[in-house]
């Protein structure tokens, strides 16, 4: 049964627009909940009543990721020093998600110390979309959601891609990704990139080689987020040497980190379908960008909550689900 007190919508200042968006879509009111010292420090002031209420956090925790991660540990704390029945943290993109192993020696496992944080912050449950690595809900006790943002994109993509596509992954990690798109978009075929990573180096691969025929084809490359740009620009380049009609890029959470601007400027790139999980850098809003919306993903995930209702029913793509059975 929902709790009868009713829900509020709390943000910090890391992705205004979308609380405010969901806010809109649900005909509630978002509380803008930071101000901060002289001496940066950040200071909360919750303006509403939480006795006894369900509490919606949205705050992705992206650039600059540990002010936005400082901001959500305190919005909850100070929720559950309100009284509030229940806090879900709504978090759109999780910062440090890549940091999800250990990969060499001596080095931490920063994606589950980030997580065990917001629960010993006091929030009992966690909403993602795309979180980069399936088994990080498994770094806390408390429940998580994974939303996917092919909810949002795959009704634009239908639309842009209705024949002779090819859908294609920048990596061997994105093969899953690759095949779900390519199931419910009626491609052809999928093509995979292989790339080389040095694990010492931050933010540096190169594309090798890949399998499939891209040959006079419509390739849309799929992935889970777009940083420097380095990744999906170099399968563009091995993909457009291989002869490609056209390529476009559909990906999740825009960081765009620099040198994206130039390097997507300057590749063999048509367009690029992002979602706005976090706010997109204003030099990178131009012909190649289409920006789509996860609100109404959001929104309708917190009326599930709310509710108690199903999510996997409504909000996740059947492809998904059947995968995660496998898995």
């Amino acid at each position: 049964m929902p709790n009868s007190n009713g829900f509020v919508l709390l943000t910090g200042t890391a992705n205004l627009k979308l609380a405010q968006d969901i806010a809109k879509i649900l005909d509630k009111e978002v509380y803008e909940t930071v101000t901060t010292f002289a001496d940066g420090e950040k200071r909360i002031i919750i303006p509403e009543n939480l006795r006894k209420r369900d509490v919606f956090i949205i705050q992705p925790t992206c650039p600059p990721v540990d002010s936005s991660i400082i901001e959500l540990f305190l919005i909850i704390d100070a929720a559950k020093r309100s009284s509030a029945s229940e806090v879900t943290a709504i978090i759109p993109y999780f910062g440090y998600s890549r940091q999800d192993r250990k990969d060499r020696p001596r080095v931490p496992i920063s994606a589950s110390i980030i997580a065990r944080l917001i629960e010993y912050a006091g929030a009992d449950r966690i909403v993602t979309i795309d979180i980069h690595s399936e088994q990080e809900p498994g770094f806390v006790e408390i429940p998580w959601d994974n939303l996917y943002a092919s909810y949002s994109l795959l009704p634009i993509l239908k639309k842009e891609f209705p024949k002779n596509l090819v859908v294609a992954s920048p990596d061997k990690n994105g093969v899953a990704r690759a095949t779900f798109y390519a199931e419910l978009l009626n491609a052809e075929n999928i093509a995979i990139s292989f790339k080389e990573r040095d694990v010492s180096k931050n933010n540096e691969s190169k594309a090798l080689d890949m399998i499939g025929n891209v040959k006079d084809k419509v390739v849309l490359l799929v992935d889970d987020m777009i940083d420097t740009g380095g990744t999906i620009v170099e399968a563009a380049n091995l993909i457009k040497s291989r002869g490609a009609k056209s390529i476009s890029v559909a990906a999740t959470h825009g960081i765009f980190s620099d040198p994206a601007t130039e390097r997507i400027k300057t590749a063999p790139i048509d367009k690029i379908f992002i979602t706005d999980t976090v706010p997109i850098r204003e030099e990178m809003k131009n012909k190649k960008l289409v920006i789509i919306s996860v609100a109404k993903l959001l929104a309708e995930a917190i009326t599930c909550i709310y509710n108690g209702d199903s999510m996997s029913e409504k909000l996740i793509p059947k492809a998904h689900r059947t995968y995660d059975e496998r898995s």
